[in-house]
């Protein structure tokens, strides 16, 4: 995070990260155009600039699908949190190779006419009324404008300005734009696909992301039942406190509310909100260096005491009291306004 804001903070590994991106996306482009030059039946031909056209288009496809599947991954396992951090350079890139393709599209196929390309390619095909013909230009267009939108909300001053709940709203539709791309495939490109690469290229990518959401959700809703814990007089057992990892939290799932998450850092227990302020992300999920919570999303930090960032950031999340009661952590359902100091619970040195 940081105090003001920079087009991008470069760092050693974020150069690397983009280099291997870049030169993933630049080979499946390049692998693309040539297995389609060499494997074209006689008679057919692609012009050049067909062929960078689809090649974009494919790149794309398959970031957008490799990008979706971070976020359910890094919840199956750690060792994907790292692509968490420069997710949204995925997702700018994603809309590049996107923009390449549409400029192509619109200037190949409807620059030629005294028509505005634009309204060409939006009134050439009326026929909404039937599948085979379907005007599937209109899908990806949709599609494309819901990823520039993502695009050029990317940065954490959109974030700021907006607010973490309405910026995540936003940046959810990249769910309806996949679809939208797969509804355009499908009825565009296949129509008239006599292989079944591309086929079936198309439908192991939607399956895959189908499958492992679903998977991810079902483990996620499992563990809330298991975590939502009763109140009695307004306090939720949040189990021994021993149960709890040093250095990291359990999560405690609320009817009706966020998630609390019950941390321990050496012989200190406190609970904070789990949710970060930068992007909602999953704050519980963390780990404790120093004293501070810090987001396995993005890196933003929050004093356990309190839940505010450490200075200069003004960030703050909700604190909640906790007791210990024998060898049990309790947490007080009613969150604490953000910032407010709860005092973390001192466990015994012959405890730990």
């Amino acid at each position: 995070m940081s105090v003001g804001f920079k087009a991008v903070q470069w760092t050693s590994f974020k150069r690397r990260y983009d280099c291997v991106l870049w030169l993933s996306a630049l080979t499946m482009t390049g692998v693309f155009i040539t297995v389609t030059h060499f494997t074209t039946p006689e008679g057919e031909s692609f012009h050049p600039v067909q062929l960078v056209m689809r090649a974009c288009a494919l790149t794309a496809f398959i970031l957008l699908t490799f990008t979706l599947s971070i976020g359910p991954l890094a919840r199956l396992s750690d060792r994907f949190k790292p692509l968490l951090y420069n997710r949204r350079h995925l997702g700018v890139t994603v809309f590049g190779f996107g923009l390449v393709h549409v400029i192509l599209v619109v200037m190949w196929y409807h620059g030629f006419s005294d028509t505005n390309p634009l309204i060409s390619l939006i009134s050439m095909n009326p026929n909404y009324n039937r599948i085979y013909g379907f005007p599937f230009e209109s899908l990806g267009l949709v599609a494309f404008f819901i990823l520039f939108l993502m695009a050029s909300t990317s940065h954490d001053f959109w974030n700021d300005l907006l607010s973490a709940p309405v910026w995540k709203c936003i940046h959810m539709l990249v769910y309806p734009a996949y679809a939208l791309l797969v509804a355009h495939v499908i009825l565009g490109a296949l129509q008239d696909q006599k292989g079944v690469i591309l086929a079936l290229l198309v439908s192991v990518a939607t399956l895959w992301l189908i499958a492992l959401h679903l998977f991810t959700a079902i483990r996620e809703l499992r563990h809330d039942r298991l975590a939502d814990r009763p109140e009695v007089e307004g306090w939720l057992d949040a189990g021994p406190a021993l149960s709890i990892p040093d250095g990291r939290a359990v999560m405690i799932a609320v009817s009706g509310g966020e998630r609390i998450a019950v941390f321990r850092d050496g012989l200190r227990i406190a609970a904070l909100s789990g949710v970060c302020r930068h992007q909602n992300g999953p704050l519980g999920e963390g780990h404790v260096i120093k004293g501070c919570v810090v987001c396995p999303w993005h890196g933003w930090e929050y004093r356990l005491e309190d839940g505010c960032a450490p200075a200069p950031f003004t960030e703050k999340i909700s604190t909640y009291p906790v007791r210990l009661t024998g060898d049990r952590i309790e947490v007080r359902a009613a969150p604490l306004p953000p910032g407010t100091r709860s005092e973390p619970v001192l466990l015994s040195e012959g405890i730990v």
